[in-house]
């Protein structure tokens, strides 16, 4: 771990540096992060973005607060958020688009933020939410900063490492800011000031002896995707990312993590951009039009990967081959989106998110699961042409508590949503529905699908990516497919049905977006 101090500056920078030699045995990184415990008599506000720039409790109140259904939320009953529940997951974040996060001190007038000059060293892609800062939950309640690298939160990433393999990773350097003599706002406006004062200083001329190509040994990539889907001509690229990443890769066997090292998934799992933590990334966010430049990547071959709002699934090209120094044009790349057939109706955007459903812009609040059955007493009922997914779908689909528990620890029955939908006609024979679940949140075990009553399938080995319990609307994104026999839908007024079944009323399902799709037989999707 090395420490730099830059003449005139205001904070220090660090870096680590990783390495696993080639005689060395398998293993993983368990969590990994620079974290720090603050004073608490001094420290005394937050601020992550501006949704969540605020005054915090204390340590005193953090301790007289009452314990809910998590070690890490506490119902408070004194000081600034009295009568709120306070849970350390409230102010989670897209590392992406946040470089700059930290506490700052109304009574003395400084602050500490971590600085992010770039994402390459950081893991999961463009779209991966981790913890920032908070209160820690032992007794105490120390403010607490946090910069992630490999996290376990939200579906998390992985970084398994073979038996003699010869690896290593640089990770920083990040910048800590030390800012005087403001408020707190006028203290966060200047972190993030200097976050973009270091990001174009990105990468470092002090940086020697580690693997650390400078800005001469790095290289531009860039190119316009082309989006070609004949059901929505003249489509744009909003909120267009595009990406160089490590090539997909089967499983790598490793131990499990030990004691202490964290919650993620162990050794194993197939590692792609969205739970890479153990290569470097690079990304971008491009034009509606599709223009991208992805500058001071690394020397190395990549897969290039592009998303989207309003495209659902991705883009990939592999074997992009980057080069010491110099520029790549890709041209034009075309991106023709995956359909299995006509398209029926679609419920959201596909954005990788629940944030368009209700409560979906404003869920950084503990317990939205609780107020599910409160809004939703007879459940979701939504009719295609008619129903605002804005208001009349809500962020989770949980277990619907029948017994109130304010404390989040009820058990809920099984929870049936409706979908009604009106066909001009009923479909040929042979012809198949693909019912196409793209996910943002999963904590259910499973979730079954009905047709006008009868069983259309069941969506089974779900991953846990806990979520829906940590407040969020963004964990690691899965398509499930169901492919059932059109037959079931008939001409006129139909049903469709989404069902969770019982548990904790936290066990369920966020969507990105639920789309019904008409395939002929040799389109269908395989289930």
């Amino acid at each position: 771990i090395r420490y730099t101090l830059g003449r005139g500056e205001k904070g220090i920078y660090t870096y680590a540096i990783f390495t696993h030699e080639p005689t060395y045995g398998a293993t993983q990184i368990g969590e990994s992060r620079y974290g720090m415990k603050l004073n608490g008599s001094l420290f005394d506000w937050l601020s992550i973005d501006d949704q969540r720039n605020m005054a915090m409790p204390n340590g005193h109140d953090w301790d007289l607060g009452t314990d809910l259904n998590m070690k890490e939320a506490r119902l408070l009953t004194t000081g600034v958020k009295k009568g709120i529940a306070e849970h350390k997951y409230d102010y989670c974040t897209d590392q992406f688009d946040t470089p700059a996060f930290g506490w700052s001190s109304t009574k003395q007038h400084v602050g500490i933020y971590f600085i992010n000059p770039s994402v390459e060293y950081l893991s999961a892609g463009p779209t991966h939410f981790e913890l920032t800062g908070h209160l820690d939950d032992g007794d105490g309640g120390d403010p607490t900063l946090l910069d992630y690298w490999r996290g376990s939160h939200y579906g998390g990433a992985e970084a398994p490492i073979a038996a003699n393999e010869d690896w290593n990773k640089v990770v920083g350097p990040i910048m800590i800011y030390v800012p005087t003599g403001g408020t707190p706002a006028e203290l966060f406006a200047d972190a993030k000031r200097q976050a973009k004062v270091e990001a174009a200083k990105w990468p470092y001329a002090w940086v020697n002896g580690v693997d650390y190509p400078k800005a001469a040994e790095r290289a531009t990539i860039s190119g316009q995707m082309v989006l070609h889907d004949p059901q929505a001509p003249g489509t744009t690229l909003p909120n267009l990312l595009v990406g160089l990443a490590y090539p997909d890769q089967m499983p790598v066997e490793a131990p499990p993590a030990q004691p202490g090292a964290g919650g993620g998934r162990g050794g194993g799992s197939h590692l792609t951009w969205q739970n890479d933590a153990k290569h470097y990334e690079f990304w971008t966010r491009g034009t509606a039009d599709g223009r991208f430049a992805i500058p001071n990547v690394r020397p190395g071959t990549y897969e290039l990967h592009a998303i989207a709002d309003g495209v659902l699934g991705e883009y990939a090209k592999a074997n992009i081959t980057v080069s010491a120094g110099g520029k790549v044009d890709l041209g034009k790349l075309e991106w023709v989106p995956l359909r299995y057939g006509k398209q029926l109706w679609q419920i959201g955007i596909p954005n990788r998110s629940a944030s368009e459903f209700l409560h979906g812009n404003d869920h950084w609040h503990w317990g939205e699961y609780i107020e599910y059955a409160k809004l939703f007493p007879n459940d979701v009922n939504f009719t295609v042409g008619k129903s605002d997914y804005r208001k009349d779908w809500f962020i989770y689909q949980v277990p619907h508590d029948t017994l109130p528990d304010p404390q989040g620890k009820g058990q809920g029955r099984e929870t049936p949503w409706k979908v009604n939908f009106t066909l001009a006609k009923a479909p040929a024979p042979s012809e198949r529905g693909v019912l196409r679940l793209a996910l943002s949140g999963v904590s259910a075990r499973s979730l079954a699908v009905q047709v006008n009553g009868k069983d259309a399938g069941t969506v089974t080995g779900l991953a846990y990516n806990a979520t829906i319990n940590r407040d969020g609307v963004e964990g690691s994104w899965v398509e499930k497919d169901v492919n059932f026999d059109a037959s079931l839908m008939h001409a006129g007024e139909n049903t469709l049905m989404l069902i969770v079944p019982a548990g904790g009323i936290t066990s369920g399902i966020a969507y990105d977006v639920v789309r019904l799709e008409l395939a002929p037989p040799q389109q269908a999707a395989a289930q």
